[in-house]
């Protein structure tokens, strides 16, 4: 294994995103036959998807057998799936938070570096399957619309947006974090068209009943996936201690002896995580959580796998 760079941990390089092509193979990830999930059970289709038949090819594994060519196959002796025009061109969004409360960890890598990577590795998975690419970055200042397109150009073309974001050269403050999340949702809706694939990457620290209602909206003609981003430090205090931390410009001290406070900090995470939880079995949104202390690849593998058929 490659050691990591500095630069890997407190921010992204576009090197590293390029190399993760190599990586992407690992993911399970075919637009087309990803499928959400409502109260444990998996729905057959994707929503606004078109119908119109394109062509027909021979059955690959974890093909739906309601998809079969039965005549095709007749004709050669060998099972062909049809393909349709909506499945080929699905679209795949990628709306990854860079404000500043995903410039932080505790251990592993920067919140942020572990979304720039996680999209990474959907891009190009999502491009190796010949879908479109597109997407939002966004921080508190700055919002980068990406229409979707495919190749192996658009998906440089993301990547060099993502890495290349001012976020990672400045500071931002939080004051406006609330409006700008949902901004940028807001926004997301201008690059989308219905029967999309939409990964929404945050730590969603700041979600209202209007982010709600935006997320309804997406949620009505498209197909969504969460990931949220946590740190171990913000799912639970460490043991009974003093203990300083720093973003590099400000020290913050932070007393851990009291045992109520402990307690009362991890039902606050553990209330936040259950929220979005419901939310996504509301709105029929898949939820996959990355920790940064976690292997990520490993991470996506097991929540893709939850939602792919094999």
């Amino acid at each position: 294994m490659e050691p990591i760079a500095a630069d890997d941990i407190v921010r992204v390089r576009l090197d590293t995103l390029i190399k993760l092509h190599r990586s992407a193979s690992q993911l399970p990830l075919k637009s087309k036959r990803i499928h959400s999930r409502l109260s444990g059970n998996y729905i057959s289709t994707f929503k606004g998807r078109g119908m119109e038949f394109d062509e027909a090819r021979p059955y690959q594994p974890g093909d739906d057998v309601r998809s079969i060519d039965w005549r095709v196959t007749a004709r050669t002796g060998k099972t062909h799936t049809k393909l349709y025009r909506e499945e080929r061109e699905r679209p795949v969004l990628l709306w990854v938070d860079l404000r500043p409360t995903m410039f932080f960890a505790s251990q592993g890598m920067f919140k942020a570096v572990l979304a720039a990577k996680a999209a990474a590795l959907l891009a190009w998975s999502s491009s190796q399957h010949n879908d479109r690419i597109g997407g939002l970055v966004f921080s508190e200042q700055q919002h980068i619309e990406l229409r979707p397109q495919r190749g192996k150009a658009a998906t440089l073309h993301f990547l060099k947006q993502l890495a290349g974001h001012p976020a990672w050269n400045k500071k931002e403050t939080a004051h406006t974090q609330n409006q700008s999340a949902n901004h940028a949702l807001h926004r997301l809706r201008n690059v989308t068209r219905p029967g999309s694939l939409i990964f929404l990457i945050s730590d969603f620290r700041d979600f209202d009943k209007k982010t709600e209602s935006n997320l309804a909206q997406l949620a009505k003609n498209n197909d969504l996936v969460m990931l949220f981003i946590s740190d171990p430090l913000e799912q639970q205090l460490p043991p009974a201690g003093y203990y300083k931390i720093t973003d590099g410009t400000k020290d913050l001290a932070i007393n851990t002896y009291n045992k109520d406070t402990r307690k009362q900090y991890q039902q606050r995470f553990a209330q936040h995580q259950q929220h979005l939880k419901d939310l996504c079995n509301k709105l029929g949104i898949f939820y996959i959580q990355l920790s940064t202390n976690q292997p990520l690849i490993e991470s996506l593998q097991r929540g893709l796998n939850l939602r792919s058929q094999n």
